[in-house]
């Protein structure tokens, strides 16, 4: 798998071949191979939109494997506040650095610095479009916890109409054998393009409204919170909001065999007395973030193969 100097811009760019290499060298990372490999490198985190975790994270897995960080994680200290156009940004920091991490709140706006850009981009989230780094380590985290992604059957609940998270991760899916569960109240139901591209690849999935129409069991649930700042209407964000809460009585309805996934932040879906259960991913699949994201920029910048 020859990946140096490619972009990560789409989920859908990746084969089933490439996305199964890729979730094996992230766990090589986690295991301890590799070390330094990114000693000498530099990546420019380029954060419009606001970001925790997927910032730190790149941020992290740079330092801890020798490399360094430049960015920015706030649009207003950039030079798009004196009018510089999206282009003539990445072209510039192109000069300064080995790979570009970039957030925008604008769907297209990675596909668009990749194609200007004389260095990897990685997709850190384009608005509500995709979060492939994100769908990586989520992959990685139900690998490492089943041993297959073959076989398994996710449900997917909350928003799943501006979740880039679990478009990224249901296309991903589709190209293994896998049944899919989306639920969702039907103004938050997942977009008929992806749904589309999953009956292209034959994969089972059906739609619910909520979690008492279920009638198979689930190996994961992976719970998006509602998003506040992707509704244009704040009244039709309070007819939902709140409406999904998984705790203790849920999840015995969900059965012991079922593993709570989120891609964080979290407000009040997921009660935090499901923390300590071994059915909770959460946390781990956060942690996942730095080696899967080690790897990806190991691979990117040649530092791997």
């Amino acid at each position: 798998m020859e990946m140096q100097g490619r972009s990560i811009v789409s989920i859908r760019d990746f084969p089933r071949e490439e996305i199964e290499a890729i979730v094996n060298k992230a766990l090589e990372v986690k295991a301890g191979k590799w070390p330094n490999m990114l000693a000498g490198k530099v990546l420019a985190t380029l954060f419009f939109e606001p970001s925790t975790r997927t910032r730190l994270s790149f941020e992290s897995a740079m330092v801890s494997m020798g490399g360094s960080v430049i960015g920015f994680a706030d649009a207003n200290v950039s030079s798009t506040k004196k009018g510089e156009s999206l282009s003539d940004t990445i072209k510039t920091v192109s000069g300064y650095c080995d790979a570009i991490a970039m957030r925008h709140s604008i769907e297209g706006a990675a596909r668009l610095a990749s194609e200007v850009a004389s260095v990897p981009v990685l997709n850190a989230g384009d608005g509500a479009n995709q979060h492939p780094t994100q769908t990586f380590l989520d992959l990685v985290t139900i690998q490492e916890e089943f041993g297959h992604l073959d076989g398994l059957t996710v449900g997917m609940l909350g928003d799943l109409k501006y979740g880039r998270t679990v478009h990224s991760l249901a296309k991903a899916l589709s190209l293994f054998d896998t049944r899919q569960v989306f639920i969702a109240p039907p103004s938050l139901s997942m977009p008929e393009t992806t749904l589309a591209e999953l009956k292209t690849n034959d994969t089972r999935f059906s739609q619910v409204a909520n979690i008492s129409q279920l009638d198979q069991k689930l190996d994961v649930l992976y719970v998006t919170r509602i998003q506040k700042e992707r509704f244009a209407d704040f009244l039709e964000y309070e007819r939902v909001a709140g409406a999904y809460r998984i705790d203790k009585k849920e999840l015995a309805r969900l059965g012991e065999q079922c593993r709570i996934m989120h891609p964080l932040p979290r407000v009040d879906e997921i009660a935090e007395e499901l923390d300590g259960t071994a059915n909770a991913l959460y946390f781990r699949q956060a942690h996942n973030g730095i080696p899967t994201r080690q790897a990806l920029l190991g691979l990117v910048m040649g530092a791997m193969q």
